[in-house]
């Protein structure tokens, strides 16, 4: 056989490969889809009568500590906190953690929330860098300021766990706005299952494009540049088909950074968040659900649905690729850090259904994608294009892609209707058709960089640019006012 005649056929079985791949790929989504399905509905029906107001005036229910660490943040900081201090919820402490700002992160918060600073006497469960100041304030008596030496996010949350007083405490970041009832809802599973619980996270929805007032947004639409609109989707396809899916199996491995409720004495028994990974929030729920295991004791890491974190999306395809190559580069870190899990039967379902998902799927398939679309164009040039294959994986690979973000967008219209309008919903399902084409594949892309950085061990957390929240934050009249518009 001469070497034409291999490499013809290396392509043709890579296409059957990729094909097959891909089948069992998206039977994965569509059974993951079929599970969120039937737990949205459950989950719709029971929360229509439950009543927040008796958790809110309950004695028994938990206090938080809501944690936000803060690194040259100062666009959107008051406007955070200022949202923080309107929760619904009758015991909460907020402690924003400035890590080494270079802007004026710190002197905006001095001046909006008259902070002084204290002579506080803290426990060190957890070693962080060097704290410089503890700063309270005048006129809010849960509000608590931390300065620090710059040691990244998981240090300034280990700070802030360090500081807090509460047994929970809620991750949000600086860039996002939780709503008035959001603590409530992502507490309720700590209220069901007090013995069990030791996580809960809630949904990230993109904040561009809405209307913001007073730390509180007011207007819901979708943004007006697409970047951020295909995130939209994103974001909705990954959050009400992905993990509401892997939370009904018990098997959710990653809570969001931006929005995330623990119980304090687990996070301090396994060290704190961990230095050594880019996405600390993955890294965090991966490590206790192996010490829990490990403990041999019954618990829960769940989803709830329905308490919305807001959060700022980039805007420009350079702090998209930033993002994506670190999210990326934190999976990598964290699955090969505990590759022992994998297909263990130790860790039951983690073990052998939901870390074999993310190493061979998550991990992998922007590989098998892209050498798929290059098996494509070779057979072309080779002349061996089977037209009926060419189609069967055409029909693969988008029909399936567009049927799963339509359907994630129609399960959100029919759920929870965050977007009123009929012109947003017919914008989603657009974006969810073109989305096949290119943005998947750029992100494929970006996914394979990250990779490589990986393996050059290259640990850039890259620069993140922030618009600001759509309206100006009105800050007291006495203090500067720092106007932040798009």
């Amino acid at each position: 056989m001469g070497w034409q005649a291999i490499v013809i056929k290396a392509i043709i079985g890579f296409n059957y490969f990729v094909l097959f791949y891909f089948l069992i790929l998206n039977s994965i989504y569509l059974l993951l889809f079929i599970i969120s399905l039937f737990a949205v509905l459950k989950f719709v029906k029971r929360t229509f009568f439950s009543d927040y107001r008796e958790i809110m005036q309950s004695e028994m229910t938990w206090p938080i500590s809501v944690l936000v660490p803060a690194h040259n943040e100062e666009k959107t900081i008051v406007g955070t906190v200022q949202s923080l201090m309107m929760l619904n919820y009758s015991e909460y402490e907020i402690i924003v953690i400035n890590d080494g700002s270079t802007d004026n992160t710190l002197q905006n918060l001095i001046n909006a929330f008259e902070l002084r600073k204290l002579d506080k006497v803290y426990r060190r469960s957890i070693p962080t860098e060097h704290v410089r100041g503890v700063y309270a304030s005048l006129a809010n008596s849960n509000l608590l300021v931390i300065d620090k030496e710059k040691g990244g996010k998981a240090d300034a949350l280990n700070a802030g766990i360090n500081l807090s007083k509460y047994p929970l405490f809620c991750s949000v970041d600086a860039d996002s706005i939780i709503e008035d009832n959001a603590l409530l809802r992502v507490v309720k599973p700590f209220m069901e299952h007090p013995n069990e619980t030791v996580a809960s996270g809630g949904i990230v929805r993109i904040v561009n494009g809405c209307e913001v007032k007073e730390g509180r947004v007011v207007g819901i639409s979708l943004p007006d540049k697409m970047l951020p609109i295909f995130q939209v989707v994103e974001y909705l396809r990954a959050f009400l088909t992905g993990r509401i899916g892997w939370s009904a199996l018990r098997s959710l491995i990653i809570i969001s950074g931006a929005f995330g409720l623990y119980k304090k004495s687990e996070v301090i028994e396994i060290g704190g968040y961990d230095h050594y990974t880019d996405t600390e929030d993955l890294e965090l729920v991966v490590r206790l659900h192996e010490h829990m295991h490990q403990k041999k004791k019954k618990y829960r890491i769940v989803f709830v649905p329905d308490p919305v974190c807001w959060t700022e999306v980039p805007s420009k395809f350079k702090i998209l690729f930033r993002q994506r190559n670190r999210w990326h580069r934190g999976l990598l870190q964290t699955l090969f850090r505990h590759i022992h899990m994998l297909f263990n039967p130790r860790y039951r379902v983690i073990g052998l259904f939901a870390t074999p998902y993310f190493f061979f799927f998550e991990m992998l398939g922007p590989f098998v994608e892209v050498l798929g679309y290059i098996a494509v164009i070779l057979s072309f040039i080779f002349g061996i294009l089977n037209v009926e294959f060419f189609l069967l994986f055409l029909a693969v690979a988008i029909l399936y892609g567009i049927f799963l973000s339509i359907a994630a967008i129609l399960l959100e219209e029919f759920s929870f209707r965050r977007y009123p309008g009929w012109q947003d919903l017919s914008k989603l399902i657009v974006f969810g058709i073109l989305e096949n084409f290119g943005y998947r594949q750029l992100l494929a892309v970006f996914k394979i960089k990250s990779f490589w950085e990986y393996i050059r061990r290259r640990r850039k957390w890259g620069k993140m640019e922030r618009i600001g929240f759509k309206e100006p934050v009105t800050v007291k009249a006495t203090t500067p006012t720092h106007h932040h518009s798009r």
